[in-house]
């Protein structure tokens, strides 16, 4: 894993990070089990063929010794106040009102328990929400486990790990990985990464070593939403830190540079990649994904569903993926969900800018960005999904730091 950077001056006593306390091993742990839950169980052809009902006892499983382990590590239920938890709990009994008439069947309250022992997990974890970098780093070596599952897939099974079902894409050849998946945790990786040696709290050997690889894989899943919102969250965030570090300033240079040079040599090739060999009408119509858009949105509903929505599913309609956040709560939980989204995302928006600048400032950028940009094409604000932990990884880098207890005036301060 990257390690900081200890070199150059010492900072006046004024602009020192608060002193934060100890992060518990055992919070790592919680963590990497809800990143487990989250990977999903559906995908690609494995090496191994895993049948669907075990990757489902592992997930929920994972999700479950989550929550133990929190009660375990936080029996007196210590929390924080959080903003962004108290929206997401608004948006689970959303979801419990529309999935009660049962609708979309007994799944609907099954996803609903799941969602909420997914929020509760969250809620007790807040009490070790204090700015730093620890979960962070965590992410990020999570992460990294599950890309090397994938490139171990490439060396034994490189047929299976590029199929032609996906039009050649790098898919997981040993956990049942799609390559909109493997381009998601990718960039996720990289931006992360990125950001931390933009902000000097790693080198650039350790950089090199995660994002290069990561961004290689990327390229080979050919996930276009993935790499367009790493490239709009890296600029964002980059740009956040231009008035604290040299290092953002020269970067910044030489990619405006680059990305010139790039518009001018290498044009054709990135059209070409980009359009991944569709068609003109397919490539307008985002891999048919319009045609599902505008079937949804012409179905025909009650006050109640445009409301409430008709409760949690498996994020399809008629069969077909949604492949949108926004109209996949708007099918669900109904415009009182889309009210609920756009709350926390504006709330963690909002802290960002107020937030004074710093690199777990930045990296908060970088993910509510990357979520924002992504939610247009893919699904996952509605439900315990990745993007909802990237945003959870946000409000607990925007959480402000705990006071020690015998400091006075001090507590009480509210986590994002």
């Amino acid at each position: 894993m990257a390690r900081d950077v200890r070199t150059g001056p010492a900072a006046p006593a004024e602009q020192r990070a608060p002193v934060r306390g100890t992060t518990p091993r055992l919070v790592g742990l919680i963590w990497a089990l809800l990143i487990l839950n989250t990977l999903g169980s559906t995908g690609a052809v494995t090496v191994v063929p895993i049948p669907r009902l075990v990757t489902q006892v592992l997930t929920m499983g994972a999700l479950v010794a989550a929550f133990g382990l929190a009660l375990l590590l936080n029996p007196r239920l210590r929390v924080r106040p959080s903003a962004y938890l108290l929206l997401l709990t608004l948006l689970l009994v959303v979801s419990v009102i529309a999935s009660a008439d049962l609708e979309s069947g007994f799944g609907a309250l099954f996803r609903c328990a799941r969602f909420a022992v997914f929020i509760a997990t969250l809620w007790l974890l807040t009490r070790w929400w204090d700015g730093s970098l620890t979960l962070v780093r965590q992410h990020i070596r999570v992460l990294g486990v599950v890309l090397v599952s994938v490139v171990l897939g490439m060396v034994i099974s490189p047929g299976l790990a590029f199929p032609e079902s996906y039009g050649g894409r790098l898919v997981g050849a040993l956990w049942p990985l799609t390559a909109p998946q493997v381009g998601q945790y990718a960039a996720v990786v990289a931006g992360l990464t990125l950001v931390l040696w933009l902000s000097r709290r790693t080198d650039g050997r350790s950089a090199l070593l995660v994002a290069g690889p990561a961004t290689a894989m990327l390229v080979l899943s050919h996930t276009r939403t993935a790499t367009v919102g790493l490239l709009a969250a890296l600029a964002i965030a980059g740009l956040s830190l231009l008035f604290t570090s040299v290092r953002a300033r020269k970067a910044f240079g030489w990619t405006v540079a680059g990305t010139g040079l790039l518009a001018v040599v290498a044009a054709p090739a990135v059209q070409a990649w980009f359009q991944r060999g569709q068609t003109d009408e397919n490539f307008s119509n985002l891999t048919g994904r319009a045609k599902v858009w505008d079937a949804l949105l012409d179905q025909p509903r009650t006050v109640s569903e445009e409301v409430f929505g008709v409760g949690l599913t498996d994020k399809s309609f008629d069969g077909l993926p949604i492949d949108s956040s926004w109209l996949a709560v708007y099918h669900e939980q109904g415009y009182l969900g889309i009210v609920i989204v756009a709350a926390f995302l504006g709330t963690l928006l909002v802290a960002s800018v107020l937030r004074p600048p710093s690199p777990a400032r930045a990296c908060a950028i970088f993910l509510v960005t990357y979520c924002l940009v992504t939610s247009y094409t893919e699904a996952g604000l509605g439900d315990a999904s990745p993007y909802l932990l990237y945003l959870a990884l946000a409000a607990a880098l925007l959480a402000r730091p705990q006071a020690p207890p015998d400091v006075p005036g001090t507590a009480g301060r509210v986590a994002t």
